[in-house]
């Protein structure tokens, strides 16, 4: 993130709201200047940072999470910050309040300037976006709409993907005519296997001409070297769709890193905006290579044109720059060393437990805040969904299972910035009874 956009950001610079009136916007915009954290002390590391139980504490005390549970299922969706919330409601009553007569007149401006702070803070061009409600609706575009297959092409997926961007990739049989492929990324991975494993793809097809690549799996947190397989692909004539679902908002990367031309990004995860709000990034030159939706009507480079979402919820991408300004406060390389500190701390205290398969690498180059395990043995979708039911009904841990690896269904440990140190120690110490009495 360079200082230009770090500056503007976090002198917290929002879109023009349009009339306010009465007290329910001041107490919006009051509830948003309020009660933000303080800004990170200057000049420590992320990794310091990220250990600094104080700071945290300070951070987690801006969302109202229930108490419920430990809370271990992030995954999902991320929470709104109580200040993002806050503005939330407060753009909710202004539409609601202004009906048609703001959203003809006041919204599509404001709604492109959303679009325009987005791409600013990805490090792109604002027509090189499109606002969605979400990763699936952009990477079904994407993949939907990609024109340049042909009868015997094929395209690739693994079994880290997503399953709705699979079954998306597999539609491409009777759409287009293409042989689809899947292949099994290596357990445990290491960083040369990973790309191993797609250079080894591309060697034997050799009509490959897609490849999906998820940047965060969503089932065990694999974090792909995606900028390394993109040029590989490329050299051989192959274009990649990125699932960067996970990625943005949770790792510290722009999104000309990863050399890729299409992704599909999600902003109620790891960024905190209001459920219903992703983008679809195409680079420019592009665009064309992607049909528009279901035969939309505009210019041959508008990438407006490769979505379309209908009458979706102005007040949450109204939020988003909100969103985006508390999250360029906390900053994201402290946010990843965070995440990253919080799952290598149960992890690393399980690791020597025998009854507890991990299935997530322990290098930092390939981990997320994402990470996945299984009781020794238990491979299949009932017997990690009953690990999920007896660590929230025993230990007070909420999780989910995951299936789809090669190796089986799992169970996902999902911390987020407001997760103390003690609920991952919480699920530590249940781990560790429950795999004693396996292994």
């Amino acid at each position: 993130m360079d200082a230009r956009r770090r500056t503007l950001l976090l002198a917290g610079t929002l879109l023009p709201l349009g009339a306010r009136s009465g007290a329910a916007g001041a107490r919006a915009v009051g509830a948003a200047g309020s009660d933000l954290p303080p800004p990170p002390p200057p000049g420590i590391p992320a990794e310091v940072l990220a250990g600094d139980g104080r700071y945290w504490a300070d951070v987690a005390r801006l969302y109202d999470i229930t108490d419920e549970v430990a809370h271990l299922e992030n995954g999902y969706w991320g929470s709104m910050a109580r200040p993002v919330l806050a503005r939330y409601q407060h753009h909710l009553e202004q539409v609601n309040r202004g009906n048609a007569w703001y959203g003809r007149r006041e919204y599509p401006a404001q709604f492109e300037a959303v679009r325009a702070t987005l791409a600013q803070v990805l490090g792109v061009h604002a027509d090189e976006i499109v606002l969605t409600r979400g990763a699936t609706e952009a990477l079904q575009a994407l993949i939907g709409g990609y024109n340049r297959l042909r009868d015997g092409d094929a395209v690739l997926h693994a079994d880290t993907d997503y399953d709705s961007m699979i079954t998306a990739t597999r539609w491409l049989r009777e759409r287009r005519g293409a042989e689809v492929v899947s292949i099994a990324l290596p357990e445990p991975a290491t960083y040369q296997g990973v790309i191993d494993a797609y250079a080894a793809a591309l060697d034997r097809y050799p009509k490959l001409r897609l490849m999906l690549l998820t940047q965060v799996s969503h089932r065990n947190g694999l974090v792909l070297p995606v900028a390394e397989i993109t040029e590989m692909a490329r050299r051989r004539g192959v274009d990649v769709i990125v699932d960067a679902a996970h990625a943005v908002g949770q790792l510290d990367f722009q999104l000309a890193d990863l050399r890729a031309d299409f992704v599909g990004i999600n902003l109620h995860k790891w960024i905190g905006a209001p459920v219903g709000v992703g983008a679809m990034y195409i680079r420019r030159g592009r665009v064309p290579d992607i049909d528009p939706y279901m035969g939309e009507k505009g210019g041959r480079e508008d990438i407006r044109t490769r979505v379309h979402t209908g009458t979706a919820n102005f007040a949450a991408y109204l939020a988003l720059p909100d969103a985006l300004a508390l999250h360029q406060r906390i900053g994201v390389a402290n946010k990843q060393a965070r995440l990253r500190r919080l799952r290598n701390r149960w992890m690393d205290a399980v690791r020597d437990v025998g009854g507890i398969q991990l299935l997530s690498s322990p290098d930092s180059r390939l981990s997320s805040a994402i990470a996945s395990f299984r009781l020794r043995g238990q491979t299949t979708v009932d017997d990690n969904k009953a690990t999920v039911v007896r660590l929230v009904k025993e230990y007070g841990v909420f999780t989910v299972h995951r299936d789809g690896l090669a190796s089986g269904a799992c169970v996902r440990v999902t911390p987020s910035v407001f997760t103390p140190d003690a609920h991952v120690d919480r699920l530590a110490a249940a781990l560790r009874e429950m795999g004693r009495a396996v292994s």
